[in-house]
């Protein structure tokens, strides 16, 4: 059986709780130059679809217990990060749905001198999911674990700087027997760019990266994608900012049974600010995925359009419109999801906000089982010190 992947859950918490963490936390000294910032979020959301099935559906009133405690250290040239968050969700209809994701993410930046800065960081996610193919299948248990680190050479000041980038990450599922053994695997991928500036606040840029997929079990899998970036990055004005990357990505299989894929490939981000107290963003990306169910590997593209805007000192809204495009290769299946959001947040106090927000997700799947329409509603609070 299959499973739905993270991207609609990562797109109804960015369009339900874009602006939700507006408070401006107090945070407590507890020693020199380390602060402690704890947050306490909870919220009330009802879904009347919450497995994401074409038939069967199934809906429930969900209760959510977000607590997070921040530390972060700075000196005069080097700077710790270390968050830890956990999500309990609460099924009032169906309680052996009940879960408790972890989030454990630390960061370090540190300035060698004017030419010579690195960027260390760290995560550990495990989580459960709800959304599946099939509502007799057990939900989705993993865990994720990433190191990485970012190299820079070059002043701030210098017309070039090189980054050097390289990461490493495992998956494991904790489903019982096989399920889901087949998408566990370990992950290495490096990076290099070079900026060249061509305006005091325009760079161009190009990007080489080299990306090894091993898994455990699913050997079929096995892979090397190497992409060749080009574009620019840019704050021109007060307005406007963002990164373009263009290029190309082929994905080379270990196995000789399986063709070689390659296509065009972009990233973009831009943001455009008409007024302060108004921001566009859009984000897009074309890529390989990986694969998943009897696909190879996945060609998806997606386009994140939203719209921040401040309408009283103390009102604000977000509103989301999202699509992505999943070309499955080797396996006759395309989806198609399309999402819209909306969230409004009210700011009572500095340290307490309160949020509503509207979720719509809908998915065209050519697959039999796989289309479903999906409506969240949440209400929630944000508080700190």
């Amino acid at each position: 059986m299959t499973f739905k992947s993270t991207a609609l859950a990562v797109a109804i918490s960015a369009a339900l709780c874009g602006s939700a963490w507006a408070v401006d936390p107090q945070s407590v000294r507890i020693g020199d130059g380390i602060l402690f910032t704890p947050t306490l979020k909870v919220s009330e959301r009802y879904e009347d679809n919450f497995r994401a099935l074409e038939r069967n559906e199934e809906s429930s009133w969900i209760t959510s217990i977000a607590p997070s405690l921040t530390l972060t250290a700075e000196g005069s040239k080097t700077g710790y990060k270390l968050n830890y968050t956990t999500v309990s969700d609460i099924f009032h209809s169906s309680r052996s749905d009940d879960n408790t994701d972890h989030h454990l993410t630390g960061e370090m930046v540190a300035e060698f001198n004017s030419r010579n800065r690195i960027k260390l960081d760290a995560a550990y996610h495990k989580v459960e999911e709800t959304a599946a193919a099939d509502q007799n299948i057990e939900n989705d248990r993993y865990s994720s674990a990433l190191v990485g680190g970012l190299y820079t050479f070059g002043a701030r000041s210098a017309r070039t700087q090189v980054d050097l980038g390289a990461s490493y990450e495992e998956l494991r599922y904790q489903n019982s027997g096989n399920l889901n053994a087949d998408k566990e695997r370990d992950t290495v991928a490096l990076r290099s760019t070079v900026y060249y500036a061509v305006t005091p606040r325009t760079r161009v840029l190009g990007e080489l990266r080299h990306t090894d997929y091993d898994y455990v079990s699913y050997n079929q899998r096995d892979s090397k994608n190497l992409a060749l970036l080009t574009g620019a990055t840019w704050d021109a004005t007060a307005r406007t900012s963002g990164t373009v990357k263009i290029g190309a990505e082929r994905k080379r299989f270990d196995q000789s049974g399986i063709d070689n894929k390659s296509g065009s490939m972009w990233e973009a981000g831009l943001s455009w600010a008409p007024r302060t107290y108004s921001t566009f963003n859009l984000h897009t990306r074309r890529s390989f995925d990986e694969g998943e169910d009897n696909a190879s590997t996945i060609r998806a593209m997606s386009a994140q359009l939203s719209w921040e805007h401040q309408w009283l000192e103390r009102l604000s809204s977000t509103v989301s419109l999202g699509y992505v495009d999943k070309e499955y290769q080797d396996y006759a299946r395309d989806d198609e999801l399309t999402t819209l959001g909306f969230g409004l947040t009210y700011a009572m106090r500095r340290w307490l906000d309160v949020g509503i927000g509207y979720k719509y997700a809908e998915n065209d799947s050519t697959q039999f089982n796989e289309s479903y329409t999906r409506n969240i509603y949440m209400l929630s609070v944000t508080a700190s010190l």
